[in-house]
């Protein structure tokens, strides 16, 4: 059985992989489309940008994170002239780490599915009068939407395995930063492996049925 300690981490994972998964929707979509119409001189320093955190090693970024939540560094002396404290080692500090790595996980799948688009769908919403705003909500997104469930799937999947950013910027604090990931770190130190065997798998058959989740919806995408 899980203990109580492995269930308030899952219980903490949860929550924040659903707060980060929301806050990227709300971010990643808008970015996604404009990487994939903009012809900008930006386009290319700012999707190298999203990207970074594919191949920057995990303990890298937490650690300029860290810093800069830091009371010396320029997120954190922000945060402190408005009265909100710092962001280290506290549950919004773990979100807006998890929301900054996990933030091309939602903006590639939606790209992509923008790209494969194409300009006519949009031509003809044109002719008919529809504005760009209406364009965007009645045909962008309706047409993109197995790129939109691949990329809320895969950031919200991604959040949950997180660990060296969220140990470096959240640290191991039980019931505000102590996630999943951290727990079960904590059984192998401890050499509780009973307990660790157990929260590992829980972990696998997740992996497991997002996988299956996104191999069901690739197959249902039209031809």
């Amino acid at each position: 059985m899980l203990t109580a300690g492995d269930l308030q981490a899952i219980a903490l994972t949860l929550q924040v992989a659903t707060l980060t998964t929301l806050i990227l929707l709300v971010l990643g979509v808008p970015l996604a489309w404009w990487l994939a119409r903009t012809r900008s001189a930006w386009r290319h320093p700012v999707g190298a940008l999203v990207t970074l955190p594919f191949v920057l090693p995990p303990s890298v970024l937490g650690f300029y994170l860290l810093v800069a939540m830091g009371p010396n560094g320029p997120l954190g002396q922000w945060t402190q002239a408005m009265g909100l404290g710092l962001l280290t080692f506290s549950f919004a500090g773990l979100v807006l780490a998890s929301v900054i790595y996990s933030l091309p996980f939602m903006v590639q799948p939606v790209m992509n599915a923008m790209q494969a688009l194409g300009p006519r769908p949009l031509e003809v919403a044109a002719t008919l009068r529809a504005s760009p705003l209406d364009r965007f909500f009645t045909v962008v997104l309706p047409l993109c939407k197995p790129g939109l469930i691949t990329g809320t799937v895969m950031s919200f999947a991604h959040t949950v395995g997180e660990f060296g950013v969220v140990l470096m910027v959240g640290g191991n604090i039980p019931g505000v930063t102590r996630v999943v990931s951290v727990q079960l770190y904590d059984h192998v130190e401890a050499l509780e492996y009973g307990a660790a065997h157990r929260l590992a798998a829980v972990l696998l058959v997740f992996a497991f049925v997002v996988l299956l989740v996104l191999q069901w919806i690739n197959r249902r995408r039209p031809a």
